[in-house]
């Protein structure tokens, strides 16, 4: 009997989850993939748009000819609710039944948790979408032509702290070639007990590689940093910082979205939906997560909260154990548990033209082994696996 497997979502883990199904089920099955985007987009390179680095058609794949040459359904709709129970997914256009679901639905960023946070509705700016990072680059081409205090960071409860230190060189890198560091001094403020710590507790000796491009680009660091208003000039802070600014880019905190966050029994508090080391939820087994939808608890205790990231790389790994298990659970194969923390990591933090490659065992700790290879290497190894990612996907591999 033919199953309908039914994927929200189409970055990371949505397309490496229906690609790798069509792939494992040859056809055999109905896979539907749900998306408000019409484009996949290589998050990692909205680093460089607002330095005028890419063009939108650089980083983005259109997904409805890829989807309807491999035989996957593909719907340009956004989800409104789902009713487990029911099993069906609706839309403003209508419902669509499921036998198996995945939520990769990504997040909702939360900008209106502090005042005056975002681009939007706030004087901050963002690049953790096409047209934030565009108009980020607005904002930096103003501060060009009129310098002045810089800031960069992640309020308390952020996740995307790689993404928020590597804006971070790269905007050092751009001031310093346009001789402007000391006209546009630079400060990183950050939820983070101590630098480098990413949300994941630290990775080896990062704290000290950090270290010495703060020190080597002059930027001064405030760290353990609650937020708690944001003004056209100035940034306070919870214990009574105040941090002027002209030009600021902050990374917000995550939730849910808000028809994944409304299904209580299987999210928590954050929206994030609970799965097992299967990525399937307890209560529905049928129902699975893959991405930033999935919720994991932070490693470690710290003074402000911090979240722990989700990359690219991690959702699509994830995205490939709930694939694998989908299939078992079709053709009566065995399934695999893979708990997010024990994947391997493989990371690289840029610095314009330079850089860090951070490597380990597992995400998480306990590690046995964690590797960081500093240098120029690091700046290419990032632009070698756009054009090679960006490649490979245009086909329909992962």
């Amino acid at each position: 009997m033919q199953k309908r497997i039914v994927i929200i979502g189409s970055n990371f883990a949505g397309y490496t989850a229906a690609m790798k199904l069509q792939e494992e089920l040859k056809g055999e099955h109905a896979i539907t993939v749900i998306s408000k985007s019409p484009d996949f987009l290589f998050m990692p390179s909205l680093i460089w748009v607002p330095f005028g680095l890419r063009e939108r058609e650089q980083i983005t794949i259109p997904l409805e000819p890829l989807y309807e040459k491999k035989g996957i359904r593909f719907v340009l709709e956004t989800v409104d609710r789902i009713d487990l129970a029911q099993r069906t997914v609706h839309t403003e256009k209508g419902f669509y039944g499921y036998d198996y679901l995945v939520i990769a639905t990504g997040p909702e960023l939360a900008y209106d948790a502090i005042p005056g946070l975002g681009p939007i509705n706030g004087y901050t700016q963002s690049i953790f979408s096409w047209e934030h990072a565009e108009r980020t680059q607005q904002a930096f081409e103003e501060l060009l032509r009129d310098p002045g205090p810089v800031v960069i960071g992640a309020v308390q409860g952020a996740s995307c702290f790689g993404a928020a230190y590597e804006f971070l060189f790269n905007t050092a890198h751009q001031l310093k070639k346009h001789k402007l560091l000391d006209k546009a001094p630079m400060t990183y403020v950050t939820a983070e007990p101590f630098l480098a710590h990413f949300g994941i507790g630290g990775f080896g000796n990062g704290t000290k590689m950090t270290d010495w491009f703060f020190r080597n680009l002059h930027i001064t660091a405030e760290l353990d940093a609650e937020f708690q208003e944001i003004t056209p000039d100035e940034m306070l802070l919870t214990d009574g910082r105040r941090i002027p600014y002209k030009f600021a880019m902050l990374a917000p905190s995550f939730r849910g979205v808000k028809p994944v966050r409304e299904l209580t029994e299987i999210t928590n508090r954050g929206g994030f939906v609970k799965v097992g080391k299967d990525y399937a939820t307890e209560q529905y087994p049928e129902v699975y997560a893959a991405g930033v939808a999935v919720a994991m608890d932070p490693p470690d205790v710290t003074k402000v909260p911090c979240g722990v990231p989700k990359t690219g790389y991690l959702s699509e790994e994830m995205a490939k154990v709930v694939a694998h298990n989908i299939v078992a659970d079709i053709t009566g194969g065995k399934k695999m548990e893979l708990p997010p923390q024990y994947i391997d990591a493989k990371c690289v933090l840029d610095a314009g033209n330079t850089g860090i490659i951070m490597l380990a065992d597992h995400f998480l700790e306990p590690r046995q082994h964690a590797w960081l290879i500093p240098g120029p290497e690091a700046h290419w190894a990032k632009l070698a696996f756009e054009k090679y990612f960006m490649t490979t996907h245009r086909m329909g591999h992962v």
